[in-house]
């Protein structure tokens, strides 16, 4: 079972329809994956964590790390929720007959905790399997447009839906003979997954399971019945940029998603395969967070040893440490936006806070709360909420998320995107940036 978590629970997505669209996407495999889609055709982007070492806090380089204040630990604290008491009340329900899930849930509810979730042992493995960058699907993304038609935005090359000649464009017009039309994108994912809930759940279809698909490509329609795979996700994305009209040098953007297993390793593959010299871009935009052990092995990429972050856990401090031997002169440049959160927040402070980069974008969303999964009497799990973690300088980023050092406003439809990505070069070329 995972150890503490940094992402955001689904069930927590339902609260309101901006954090429905921040977290769609990353979550189970997001649009890039054909798991989940953005509801309204934003950009969608899958997530939890290691224990870190029991160690005093040391001096980090470019700030020192600060202890948090009684006050500050005090107000983090007061909407957790104890583990006893929740599998106390979730026994209780057991031997009476009813459902140790549900009341484990009543008493969440109750507790003004907006991260803590209790899970089925179906939904939970569902978890697990996402946290593996992997997921049971026919490798589609959709869209909805703006007349209310589903739209095929994306294909997962090599998989069922390529092998069934559907394409991006094509019209998806039923699922299973339901119609799609008009239905927001969560129910659509819901129903090519096998799952007839929608965004608060997991769900786990079985590899091998059929999904019949109605589709429209200009005059003509047809019909395909795909098989389910378990397919796994990409993470991480490198590409090669070339040198700019505007006289940017070339640099290496590298795509984080998510913090699924493996990731850590693969940014520092992509910073040892870069060009001598050359800038890197650091794109966080979207990425919900992840494994707290993978987000501490790509900071290990850019730092020599040192402070990433601390957490507590119910009065109990956790150091989490870069490993040594990171590229320390390579130009670095973070990108980020509102959709930035939990485990790429705690990598973008560490950077931040250590001098190590330069951060581009806005504000990041400000999940600074750790999760750690308790299993109960009926087989359920309950992600409870024990403690926030820091920055190295002490920054507390729950609620208040990271501020960039240099500051691009704009959604992605208005040129925000690629604002903040020219911005990002320009900064690289001014640290020095390219071979």
């Amino acid at each position: 079972m995972p150890g503490p978590t940094l992402f955001v629970p689904p069930r927590r997505a339902r609260r309101g329809a901006a954090l429905t669209l921040v977290f769609m996407g990353a979550l189970a495999a997001g649009a890039a994956t054909a798991a989940w889609g953005a509801a309204d055709g934003r950009p969608a982007r899958p997530p939890a964590g290691e224990h870190g070492e029991r160690q005093v806090l040391s001096h980090a380089a470019g700030r020192s790390a600060v202890a948090p204040r009684a006050a500050d630990r005090h107000a983090a604290d007061r909407h957790t929720v104890d583990r006893r008491a929740v599998e106390a009340a979730a026994e209780r329900a057991v031997q009476d007959g009813k459902s140790g899930s549900e009341a484990a849930a009543e008493l969440l509810s109750r507790s003004g905790d907006a991260w803590s979730a209790v899970y089925t042992p179906r939904e939970y493995e569902g978890f697990a399997l996402a946290l593996d960058g992997a997921y049971v699907g026919v490798g589609l993304t959709t869209r909805r447009a703006e007349d209310g038609r589903m739209e095929v935005d994306g294909v997962r090359p090599g998989g069922p839906a390529e092998r069934a000649g559907i394409a991006p464009g094509d019209r998806l017009l039923t699922v299973d003979g339901a119609d799609v039309t008009g239905r927001p994108v969560t129910e659509v994912v819901s129903l090519l997954r096998g799952d007839g809930r929608s965004l608060g759940s997991w769900p786990v279809s079985a590899p091998g399971t059929t999904v019949r698909l109605g589709l429209q490509r200009g005059a003509e329609r047809w019909e395909r019945t795909l098989r389910r795979e378990r397919l796994v996700t990409e993470s991480v994305e490198v590409e090669e940029l070339s040198r700019g009209a505007a006289g940017t040098l070339p640099a290496t953007l590298i795509k984080v998603s998510s913090f699924t297993r493996g990731t850590g390793e693969r940014v520092r593959a992509a910073v040892r395969e870069a060009a001598p010299g050359e800038g890197i871009l650091l794109d966080l935009r979207g990425n919900s967070g992840g494994l707290v052990a993978e987000a501490v092995t790509a900071a290990s990429a850019f730092l020599d040893g040192g402070l990433v972050a601390t957490y507590d856990v119910r009065g109990s401090r956790h150091v989490l440490r870069a490993e040594p031997g990171g590229d320390t002169r390579r130009p670095l440049v973070v990108l980020v936006d509102g959709g930035t959160m939990s485990a790429a927040e705690l990598l973008t402070g560490a950077l931040q806070d250590r001098g190590r980069t330069v951060v581009v974008g806005s504000r990041t969303f400000g999940k600074g709360s750790v999760q750690m999964p308790s299993r109960l009497a009926d087989g359920s799990v309950a992600e409870l909420t024990v403690g926030h973690y820091r920055t190295p300088a002490g920054r507390a980023v729950d609620g208040a998320g990271i501020t960039p050092d240099l500051a691009v406003q704009g959604p992605a439809g208005d040129g925000g995107e690629k604002d903040a990505e020219a911005r990002g070069r320009r900064v690289l070329s001014g640290l020095g940036g390219g071979a």
